[in-house]
């Protein structure tokens, strides 16, 4: 494996040097070392609209689904036909947005019962996905499930199940992972652009009342308005609880916490660029530091990761951190160290950074040498890193575009999505891990290969 990398690494240098040295020629640019080089990463060309019009529904139309489906019909030739959810607020207000003629219900059954229905969205709360995923599919129809795919690890062979037996297409909705972003830090790695990878580390920072899952109560919320008995069949029985409706992120029933909401789009995005199955120990801590609200789950959470070596990649750690209690605005990012340099990567953007190693069959390096043998000595110079920025191009539609638009592009062709349910499984059985780690106080062990918790 290290000749085959330093083999790209070597390719790697070769283009980077004759790419910039071509951009220089014209700007300037090597005038300063300590420059940053910027190139463009391509946008996509959308096409010509597609003939075959494919017609969807939404199941869960709370703030996700909402804006899933914005997304969706920006795809040309999509068209809303239906919209579900248990709050009839919600349904209302679809009405009101795309239509009167929308169809609405609050019974999921009755979306695929349709025979006019192509494919569905699925935003419920995580303690539906599998079920819905599963009846949706066996009903003839293509699923875009929001991450994560399940609300827990023994739910994931049921989706994988359903997706085979049925042939239907499946995507789990971890919005960047389709991103030019993900594409070129995943080309800039397998070129040796940063060496040999030894460490990852992803941060997502929150602190308004709405990012931290304390999104409002309608003033009508009662027993009439929702069906909370849909809502918790497959769960705890309780007497109705509109934070538990509402703000369904905070409680175990229905949520999988910061690390199913937020650590698994980290997953997803790693495992895409470095070809990664998935780590093999995951161990997790943090605590409710600071939104005292009734919760159950952490507003901090630290979660530790190893990835042994495959024949994608040389062994790794990783490390997430979540901050619900952020005063600084910290920005949300993920990391990889190599041991020449790293890559700070997000959908549209990635900057890589080089250090100035000199190598050993470097002429100008071997004339030091001799002259510092014969008593000759210079001060050196602190070089910052090589840094050279890769950003999208003007008119991007963005990381969520390109991936809804991958699924509908499958449905059309019949082809392959990003993430489909044994990549979405992949991406979400690392991140509740870290949930029972954190609630049990104990490292977990995982073989992502045959997707098996391991116990010791």
């Amino acid at each position: 494996m290290k000749d085959e990398q330093e083999s790209s690494r070597r390719s790697f240098i070769k283009k980077l040097t004759t790419a910039t040295a071509a951009v220089a020629a014209g700007s300037g640019l090597l005038a300063n070392q300590s420059q940053a080089k910027t190139f463009s990463i391509q946008k996509r060309l959308i096409g010509n609209s597609p003939n075959d019009q494919v017609n969807i529904a939404l199941i869960g139309a709370g703030g996700m689904g909402t804006q899933d489906t914005i997304t969706a019909l920006q795809v040309p030739s999509v068209k809303l036909v239906a919209v579900c959810d248990l709050y009839d607020g919600r349904l209302k207000d679809a009405k009101t947005r795309w239509g009167a003629d929308i169809f609405t219900t609050r019974v999921y059954k009755e979306i695929l019962n349709r025979k006019d229905i192509d494919a569905v969205i699925i935003a419920t709360p995580d303690h539906w996905h599998q079920q819905i995923s599963v009846d949706a599919m066996h009903a003839g129809k293509h699923v875009y499930c929001e991450k994560p795919m399940v609300h827990a690890i023994t739910e994931g062979p049921a989706v994988i199940k359903a997706q085979k037996e049925t042939g239907m297409i499946f995507q789990v909705g971890s919005q960047g992972v389709s991103s030019l972003g993900n594409e070129k830090a995943h080309e800039l790695l397998k070129s040796g652009a940063i060496g040999e990878l030894n460490y990852a580390e992803g941060f997502w920072a929150r602190r308004a009342p709405l990012e931290v899952w304390q999104y409002p109560i309608p003033e009508d919320a009662s027993p009439q308005t929702v069906d909370w008995e849909t809502y918790i069949s497959n769960t705890k029985k309780r007497p109705f609880d509109e934070k538990r409706f509402f703000r369904w992120r905070n409680y175990t029933d229905y949520g999988t916490g910061m690390a199913g909401d937020l650590f698994v789009h980290l997953f997803s995005s790693l495992h895409f660029i470095t070809d990664s199955v998935g780590p093999n120990k995951i161990y997790a801590s943090g605590g409710l530091r600071f939104w005292n609200d009734g919760r159950e789950v952490p507003d901090v959470l630290l979660g530790t990761f190893d990835y042994g070596k495959t024949q994608a990649h040389p062994a790794f750690n990783l490390s997430l951190r979540c901050n619900f209690v952020d005063g600084t605005s910290g920005t949300t990012y993920l990391k990889l160290v190599g041991s020449e340099g790293s890559m700070d990567i997000t959908w549209d953007k990635v900057t890589l950074k080089r250090n100035k190693v000199l190598t050993s069959d470097d002429p100008f390096y071997l004339d030091k040498l001799k002259k510092a043998g014969s008593g000759y000595a210079e001060r050196k110079k602190m070089l910052p890193p090589e840094e050279i920025v890769y950003d999208a191009e003007k008119g991007y539609l963005g990381g969520p575009y390109d991936h809804m638009n991958n699924f509908f592009t499958a449905i059309r062709n019949k082809g392959k999505v990003t993430e489909d349910a044994i990549f979405g499984y992949r991406a979400a059985a690392p991140a509740l891990l870290c949930n029972d780690s954190y609630y049990n106080n104990t490292p977990m062990f995982w073989d992502p290969e045959k997707m098996q918790l391991i116990k010791k």
